[in-house]
């Protein structure tokens, strides 16, 4: 076989494994989104993204704020009113980066009940071949997508 079929065969394969991966967005069935305006992202002591992902943290929050809920700080919260709280969403996300996937989570909380009422993932894979780097800002702007169709404006 010469150097050109199997690159096609390699291409083939690498495209039908990148096809596996997959992108969606699970909801309560019990839950109304349209209820929801304000989302405010946790990012504390006890729950923060990993120093070596900090640059995406931006991504992160840019996926969020282009939906249409409204950004709080996590340090702002009290200063809402009652009404508003009943209108926040806690968001956490995390980043699972593997050679074969990788996977970005956002999951969206109730702030009242603390009910996960949805989560949005994203998922890109290069086989390695792009470097994590390249997988990571590909799933995030698959999870951006995700939240966008789940959140629309």
């Amino acid at each position: 076989m010469g150097r050109f079929a199997k690159f096609i065969c390699y291409l083939a394969v690498l495209l039908i494994l990148s096809a596996c991966t997959t992108s969606k967005s699970t909801v309560s069935n019990n839950v109304n989104l349209s209820r929801y305006e304000y989302a405010s992202i946790i990012n504390n002591d006890t729950y923060h993204i990993p120093a070596k992902l900090m640059e995406y943290e931006i991504q992160l929050f840019d996926a969020v704020e282009n939906s249409r809920l409204k950004l709080v700080s996590d340090a702002r919260i009290y200063e809402l009113s009652p009404h508003q709280l009943k209108k926040l969403l806690l968001v956490k996300y995390g980043v699972n980066v593997q050679q074969e996937e990788t996977v970005v989570t956002v999951n969206f909380i109730d702030y009242e009940t603390g009910r996960p009422i949805a989560s949005c993932r994203g998922a890109y894979s290069s086989l390695g071949i792009a470097g994590a780097g390249y997988d990571i800002k590909e799933a995030i702007k698959r999870v951006s997508k995700q939240i966008s169709i789940t959140f629309p404006k």
